[in-house]
């Protein structure tokens, strides 16, 4: 509860004076019929709240005081009978820290709201923050949240009120990981590690992709933990495509399977890769790709520091793949290595995998990244990422999954234990 009550200080800190803010947990997406997707919350409302519920949404007030109010699902007999009883009152000022005079009803939002916009309370409140969130893929962009419907709806009743966009604020906080926030990334990437293990261990029953990915989802589902993102289960040349997730090929003696994945816990996020040898040994010509690869990980990992740029972060690694891909004859030129290597090395990670950053500002300390090269050889059908998670210090970095094998050696030695 600490931390969220820290982390809405922070917002409201941010906020300009005679402000109020509207966040929405969000609601499960209709699938078919009367199917719906599995709910995932709004991670800037669970940033705020810690609450992980459906068709709730969080009000902050700031004018002299700053003060917290959530509107939950009411409980009714017919609810009840059909989905259990929803979350009271009590159990939300528990999780969340709102004190439980401020936690009303559904019901009661639209003359809340009302209240504040017609100065009820002598406080002119001029501006209104709302979540107002694009997804931008490969250039095309796509309103994904639900909140645009309500924007236009204040815009055409209420246009003397200045509507701002908060996630700019989220962009900025959530880079920085409170010591609460790294204990839960560690907890996911630790199941991770038990997920990866279970491959390694059970690789030679599988005869298909997804039948790799399977031993992963059994040690999340046996903690009690879900999926950060789809998994990547990518053997030859499929690990040549960086998303992946047909995950349904076969696996051939002498493939690599590039898998990447990660595990949440309390919807904080793992983002982990490991290739491997699905026959347990490595051939001359994977290994040498292997290595160069693994020494542009571990060297960028060991040059970060507070005041790089994930830019020149990613020229580390470049330089790194350059030198290698040079030596062992795939490139001439520094600049066919863009055939190869072609995505930044790392990304921030936290409530999402690719967690909200401003990716503007320099790393810094409490933030924490990834660090992902990689080379992918469409003709020898040879795809390796080698990924893992860091915490930026004031000192250079710790790699929180330091202890997920990753030496060619160590992965051998790994398959010839097996029994």
């Amino acid at each position: 509860m600490r931390h969220v009550n820290e982390n809405r200080k922070k917002v409201f800190d941010r906020l300009d004076e005679n402000s109020f803010a509207v966040l929405f947990a969000g609601k499960s997406k209709h699938k078919t019929s009367d199917q719906y997707y599995d709910f995932e919350v709004n991670r800037n409302f669970y940033y705020l709240t810690n609450l992980s519920k459906e068709k709730m949404i969080l009000v902050l007030t700031k004018s002299g005081n700053c003060n917290s109010y959530l509107f939950i699902e009411e409980n009714t007999e017919l609810k009840e009978k059909w989905d259990g009883k929803r979350i009271t009152k009590e159990k939300c000022s528990e999780l969340s820290g709102i004190n439980i005079k401020n936690i009303k009803y559904l019901h009661e939002l639209d003359s809340f709201i009302l209240s504040l916009i017609n100065n009820r309370e002598g406080i002119n409140y001029q501006n209104l923050y709302l979540d107002l969130f694009r997804a931008y893929v490969y250039g095309d962009i796509t309103v994904i949240n639900e909140v645009f419907d309500y924007a236009e709806m204040i815009k055409k009743d209420y246009p003397e009120l200045s509507i701002n966009n908060i996630e700019k604020h989220f962009k900025y906080l959530r880079m920085f990981k409170s010591e609460y926030e790294v204990a839960e990334i560690q907890k996911a990437i630790n199941v991770t590690k038990e997920g990866i293990e279970a491959i390694f261990s059970n690789i030679k029953n599988c005869q298909y992709e997804y039948q790799a990915e399977s031993y992963f989802t059994q040690r999340l589902n046996y903690n009690k933990m879900t999926k950060s993102f789809v998994s990547i289960a990518a053997s030859g040349k499929n690990a040549c495509v960086l998303h992946y997730v047909d995950n349904n090929c076969k696996l051939n003696d002498g493939d690599l399977l590039l898998f990447d994945a990660g595990a949440q816990h309390n919807n904080y996020a793992a983002d982990i890769t490991r290739t491997f040898p699905v026959n347990g040994k490595f051939t001359s010509r994977q290994a040498e790709i292997y290595q160069i690869v693994l020494d542009a990980n571990k060297v960028v990992i060991k040059q970060l520091k507070p005041g790089m740029t994930v830019k020149e972060a990613t020229e580390i690694a470049r330089k790194i793949l350059v030198e290698g891909a040079k030596k062992i004859g795939l490139i001439k030129e520094d600049s066919e290595i863009g055939k190869y290597f072609f995505h930044n090395v790392g990304h921030h990670l936290g409530l999402d995998v690719h967690d909200l950053a401003d990716y503007s500002q320099k790393l810094s300390e409490g933030m924490v990244f990834t660090v992902e090269p990689g080379l992918y050889v469409k003709e020898e059908s040879i795809g390796i990422r080698i990924e893992d998670d860091v915490l930026i210090t004031k000192d250079g970095a710790i790699n929180l999954s330091a202890d997920i094998i990753k030496e060619i050696d160590e992965i051998e030695n790994y398959f010839k234990n097996i029994k």
